[in-house]
């Protein structure tokens, strides 16, 4: 069974974005074919306008995550939000994952070195797909009411536990 690489070998966005793929030109496309995103819900809760509460979830350094990784932090993040706070909250997840996380497949073991082809043609296969967040932009927006401040917090925490690097929470 294929194992996903740990988060740490694409976490920076150091290297050139791969994120070209159209319907209409198919033969003009840099990624010949698109992974398909395990993120399809990106709003959550009930919208309200006397909410007085805005909380962002936010990297302190550039990062790039994987839609897994946010997949798993929403799921974290509303389950805990609907047991807590039934209708009191709405939660967005305000990025979408574009870049295309290209691998490069190595035979590993006994007898290796006879079969890998080593670095000829390593422009690799596309793996999975990831979003790439600049210092400072928010992840998650969570609007509630002040007195579950503390709720939204601890719901965040557990999200942090999904993602790699280390998250802000800041009140607007």
């Amino acid at each position: 069974m294929a194992r996903l690489r740990p988060a740490r070998t694409c976490r920076r966005p150091n290297s050139q974005a791969w994120a070209r793929y159209s319907i209409k030109k198919p033969r003009k496309n840099y990624v010949r074919a698109l992974p398909h995103t395990s993120l399809l819900v990106f709003n959550m809760g009930v919208q309200k306008d006397d909410y007085d509460m805005d909380i962002a979830f936010c990297p302190i350094q550039d990062i790039q995550l994987r839609s897994n990784a946010i997949e798993a932090a929403r799921l974290t993040t509303n389950k805990y939000l609907e047991n807590e706070l039934p209708q009191a909250y709405s939660f967005k997840i305000l990025v979408y994952p574009h870049n295309v996380i290209r691998e490069h497949k190595m035979a590993t073991g006994a007898g290796a070195d006879r079969l890998s082809k080593g670095m000829t043609q390593s422009f690799g296969r596309p793996v999975s797909i990831a979003a790439r967040i600049k210092k400072g932009q928010a992840l998650f927006r969570i609007k509630t009411y002040k007195q579950n401040r503390k709720k939204v917090v601890e719901a965040l925490r557990r999200a942090n536990s999904k993602l790699s690097g280390s998250f802000n929470i800041t009140t607007a």
